[in-house]
């Protein structure tokens, strides 16, 4: 893959490669010192951290709509709910690339997006699905699917609270 396509297809593999290649070329004496190698290289890094962030808010907000659909199957606001997943979904998947897999932590997203749904349902006279896992029932491929299928990840998590 050539690096055009590879800084389009996967930023975060790309701005590792291009640091590592920064840190290579300030760590030859030839080279001049007035450029700060290093930093560069970090900042070059920082792009694609970046990226990872922008992609694990975006699941978060996923994961804590999911959970509010789930819980509160009656609420008025089922449909903006539903509304909200397809359009952080969709958002992440443009934003993700495989680099990004080994590099996201489900778990803490989940328990995170459990409290932040549980403390906007509570504001809205609302419960938490009782039983909801401490760990997340869901893959990354399940996130991050094209087509999303809402439905299926529902009863997903459904089914892992009767499960416990």
């Amino acid at each position: 893959m050539d690096r055009a396509s590879l800084y389009d297809d996967d930023i975060v593999t790309w701005s590792e490669e291009q640091a590592a290649a920064v840190r290579a070329l300030g760590a030859r004496p030839d080279l001049s010192n007035a450029l700060d190698w290093e930093n560069v290289a970090e900042e070059i890094e920082s792009l694609g951290r970046s990226h990872i962030q922008a992609v694990e808010s975006l699941l978060l907000q996923v994961m804590t709509h999911l959970i509010k659909r789930v819980s509160a199957p009656g609420s008025p606001s089922i449909r903006h709910w539903r509304a909200e997943i397809l359009t952080f979904q969709t958002s992440a998947l443009g934003h993700f690339s495989r680099s990004m897999r080994q590099r996201i932590d489900l778990d803490k997203m989940w328990s995170t997006a459990i409290r932040i749904a549980g403390a906007e349902l509570i504001a809205y006279g609302n419960a938490l699905l009782p039983n909801l896992p401490s760990r997340c029932p869901l893959r990354l491929d399940d996130l991050v699917a094209d087509p999303f299928e809402v439905d299926a990840v529902l009863q997903t998590i459904a089914e892992a609270t009767i499960t416990r």
